[in-house]
């Protein structure tokens, strides 16, 4: 792969991975955002990390489990006029739940049922591999759909982003294993299995009957869901291994985000599962390294007196010369530690790439990104490229003849921002 535009040209599935506070969120809303300013393409951002940092992130306010779409007139704020369009949806996990059970269910009576149950209300989402699980199911649903072409995966943090990936698999042998069935069995039938009653008469005592009851009811009317669960889990577990889905790592060049990110797309290799993009944030500059900035730092160094005698007298306030000197020491020998930090980085970049098709590398931002223009800049950055937002288009008085000037409908026929030329006028 040449580009992130060449690994995405037959990609319908991001899923955005890595450490926590490395700016995966915003990566991810950035390279949504990017490709949908910049081709004609359906693009929609999924967030299952319970933070509602991509709402924040995109201007908008208030998404949950239905898209909600960017408005043109965000983009236009930004300096750029979108070519396709760009959605926006947040897991709600107990609303995810409520549609996979009236879905699996084998009538709706019993999914009714199952959704009154005291035990599901109280527990629904909160379970082991609840969250991981629905919110796969929902990525699956929205693909299956055939609304978007392409969608951009915000994960929670690594550790749980591999319970997010083996959720499938862990719920379809939940609805398989003896658990179930020996916590259903009692309740099935009145003969109760001999070796199981003085469990339950303690747990009568301890617990009280009526908990019990509402947990093998929960469980029972659960079991009804088996074939559909399992059957829907393993395509789930199969869109994962898709070809046309890939997996972006992001992380930050430090130690522990690196080693995080090292071990995560290991885990990724062994689980067969394609490793398209490695996004390197809030990296150094290049030209730290570069040798004349190594020269220039060293001569700071060494010559700071001498320079200093100069300086001073030149300076307002007419600084001591020992203080100028100290200042121009300290300048150089904090250059050379940046430069050691940013040959690390180099080096750590280059053997966290071999595992990737594509590199991308995000240079720190001074300022927060907080709007849609400092994503579409972090965007950019993801695929390369440059961007300069424009300022917004003013429309023309209409003319005697009531029509635009010319020189208006042109500047209306052509996209603001293109960034890589994707070959259409």
């Amino acid at each position: 792969m040449s580009s992130v535009r060449d690994l995405l040209a037959t990609k319908e599935i991001v899923v955005a991975c890595g450490p926590g506070g490395v700016g995966k969120t915003t990566t991810a809303a950035a390279l949504a955002a990017t490709i949908a300013a910049g081709e004609r393409k359906k693009v929609l951002a999924l967030t299952v990390d319970p933070a509602r940092r991509l709402a924040d992130a995109l201007g908008i306010r208030g998404i949950g489990n239905v898209a909600h779409r960017v408005p043109n007139e965000a983009f236009e704020a930004a300096g750029v006029r979108a070519a396709g369009q760009l959605w926006a949806a947040m897991l709600d996990t107990r609303q995810s739940w409520d549609a996979l059970v009236r879905r699996h269910a084998p009538d709706q009576a019993t999914a009714e049922q199952i959704i009154a149950n005291p035990l599901y209300q109280n527990i629904a989402g909160r379970f082991a591999q609840g969250h991981d699980y629905i919110a796969i199911e929902r990525l699956y649903e929205l693909h299956e759909e055939g609304e978007y072409d392409l969608i951009v995966v915000d994960t929670p943090p690594t550790r749980n982003a591999i319970d997010f990936l083996d959720a499938p698999e862990r719920m379809a042998e939940f609805f398989a294993s003896r658990l179930l069935r020996w916590l259903t069995v009692p309740y099935r039938s009145r003969l109760a299995v001999a070796a199981s009653r003085p469990f339950y008469q303690v747990a009568d005592r301890i617990l009280g009957s009526q908990l019990l009851q509402d947990l093998a009811e929960f469980f029972i009317l659960f079991q009804t869901m088996h074939e559909g669960f399992v059957t829907r889990a393993e395509a789930v577990s199969r869109l994962l291994r898709d070809v046309r889905t890939t997996f972006m790592i992001v992380t930050t060049l430090e130690a522990v985000p690196a080693r995080e990110a090292r071990v995560f797309a290991e885990m990724l290799s062994e689980r067969k599962l394609h490793l398209g993009l490695l996004v390197c944030n809030k990296a150094l500059p290049d030209f730290l390294v570069e040798e004349p900035l190594s020269e220039a730092a060293t001569m700071l160094r060494r010559r700071a007196p001498e320079l200093a005698a100069a300086l001073a007298p030149e300076l307002p306030g007419n600084p001591e010369q020992a203080l100028v000197a100290r200042v121009l020491e300290e300048v150089g020998a904090g250059c050379l530690n940046f430069q050691l930090v940013a040959r690390r980085e180099r080096e750590l970049r280059a053997e966290m790439a071999r595992a990737h098709e594509v590199t991308a590398t995000v240079p720190f931002f001074e300022n927060e990104i907080t709007d849609l223009a400092g994503v579409l800049a972090v965007g950019a950055q993801v695929l390369g490229e440059t961007w300069t937002p424009q300022e917004p288009e003013k429309k023309q008085e209409p003319d005697k003849k009531g029509a635009n000037s010319d020189r208006s409908r042109r500047s209306r026929d052509r996209g603001v921002h293109r960034g890589a030329h994707d070959g259409r006028e």
